[in-house]
């Protein structure tokens, strides 16, 4: 598959995941019970502040990854030269700026009326890494003229071309983008109409000028959103932008020359936005299954369909924002710190173990972290689904806004409680791998690290 194509596809699988993450009014009567509750009162209490809270890192969460397929819709765009074919790269921006505008509006349109949201969700709350004025941020980020003005052009553009578009749907990638522009429509339309009666820094002539430019104009007018907001994607200050992960290709290859198939790899990106809504110092999870060889000396043959994506390279089973795949150890790796955890199982039982895990691949990412329902699954689930129920190991869910997960964090504590052993750790100290008590020494600072 070209790359091209393959940078469409991922960006339609993570706009598609995320989707699940933007409010709808009918999916939030609990959260909107208890805004009320709590405007009427003048505070939340505690249950509360929870639920909300959690509920709005699902949604920054979401928007973070929105923002991440327009950037790598708009690099590719921008590499290529022939415009003519470029229709699928709008029908996805359009779809991920869809679901960002009508988020964002109800989350304002909330918020405008009612204080007490407003100042609860601009507070600091160390507990999920969230820095003070997130909500403001948001809400400039949202009412800026530029961008109203770009995303009027391209609904406008949507419902010139929208016959073409709506070809698409025969289209496997496309088709369930296209049914979300579909159901979107309702929205595009009391929008539109809203920014027109406001003549929210609109300049008619401005824009039929622009028009007459085509696709490339529009797109890239559309596109700006992700390179205008981009920083929104990162921590800022935690490290210089465009610094190298720190684990390095040397690193990497110890790493990887420690690992056995079915040892879990627990990471962490120094400055990824994500950090800001998982607790504690470890937020993500992949389940390592090493080359094809060592691989099938556990297993067996493999199956021809998945022998032929492992080839003679380290192959990981991740969930990241575009979906459950197997990926290889250059990418699964691309992070700043690590950890690895091995089973305890036998080799029958592990093999049972990591044959599950390959009925999960393909699947989307769960961007609402709740593990009662398969069909979608977040980092920490895949280990979850792994392992539960392997010689009697069971995992305990946590309740978090009334949906049932694990953090990376309680994780390792649920593994270590299960008799998996801490391998090794990388770059939490200092930039050094360290096994035996040293990797335990890390894991403990880590977690006294952060919380200070």
């Amino acid at each position: 598959m070209a790359s091209n194509e393959i940078i469409i596809k991922r960006s339609t699988q993570i706009i598609i995941a995320a989707a699940l993450g933007i409010p709808l009014r009918a999916n939030l009567d609990q959260e909107l019970e208890i805004v009320e509750k709590a405007e009427a009162r003048g505070w939340f209490t505690p249950d509360e502040d929870e639920i909300v809270r959690t509920r709005y890192s699902y949604y920054l969460s979401s928007r973070a990854a929105l923002l991440g397929a327009l950037q790598q819709l708009e690099t590719s765009l921008r590499n290529s030269t022939n415009w003519q074919d470029k229709l699928p790269y709008f029908i996805s921006g359009f779809a991920a700026a869809c679901l960002m505008m009508r988020g964002s509006s109800f989350i304002i349109e909330l918020a405008k009326r009612r204080p007490v949201i407003w100042k609860k969700l601009d507070e600091a709350e160390p507990r999920f890494g969230l820095p003070r004025k997130t909500f403001t941020s948001l809400h400039q980020a949202a009412t800026n003229r530029n961008r109203l003005t770009q995303f009027r052009q391209a609904v406008q553009f949507y419902r010139d071309h929208r016959e073409e578009i709506m070809s698409y749907s025969n289209d496997p990638t496309f088709a369930p983008i296209i049914t979300m522009l579909r159901e979107e429509e309702i929205f595009l339309e009391s929008h539109y109409q809203k920014i027109w009666r406001r003549r929210l820094f609109y300049r008619w002539f401005s824009f039929l000028r622009r028009h007459r430019s085509g696709y490339r104009n529009i797109m890239f007018q559309l596109f700006r959103w992700s390179g205008s907001a981009i920083a929104e994607l990162h921590q800022p200050g935690v490290k210089p932008s465009g610094a190298p992960k720190r684990i390095n290709q040397e690193q990497r290859q110890q790493l990887l020359a420690l690992a056995k198939p079915g040892d879990v790899f627990i990471t962490r990106h120094d400055d990824a936005m994500s950090n800001l809504f998982l607790p504690g110092f470890w937020p993500h999870a992949a389940l390592h299954l090493g080359e094809i060889s060592v691989l099938e000396s556990i297993l067996g043959n493999l199956p021809p369909a998945v022998r032929v994506r492992f080839k003679d390279v380290h192959r990981f089973l991740e969930a990241k924002k575009d979906g459950v795949m197997f990926r290889r150890a250059e990418e699964t790796l691309a992070v700043d710190a690590c950890l690895i955890l091995r089973p305890p199982f036998a080799q029958d039982i592990l093999a049972q173990a990591i044959l599950r895990a390959f009925t999960h691949e393909g699947k989307l990412y769960d961007f609402l972290f709740d593990f009662r329902t398969a069909d979608r699954l977040a980092c920490t689930e895949v280990i979850y689904r792994t392992y539960h129920g392997c010689a009697g190991m069971e995992f305990k869910l946590l309740q978090k806004a009334g949906r049932a997960c694990i953090p990376a964090e309680n994780l390792i504590d649920q593994l270590m409680a299960a008799g998996f052993q801490l391998i090794a750790s990388c770059n939490v100290c200092d930039p050094t791998i360290h096994t035996q008590q040293a990797a335990h020494d890390d894991l403990i600072h880590s977690r006294k690290n952060h919380s200070t």
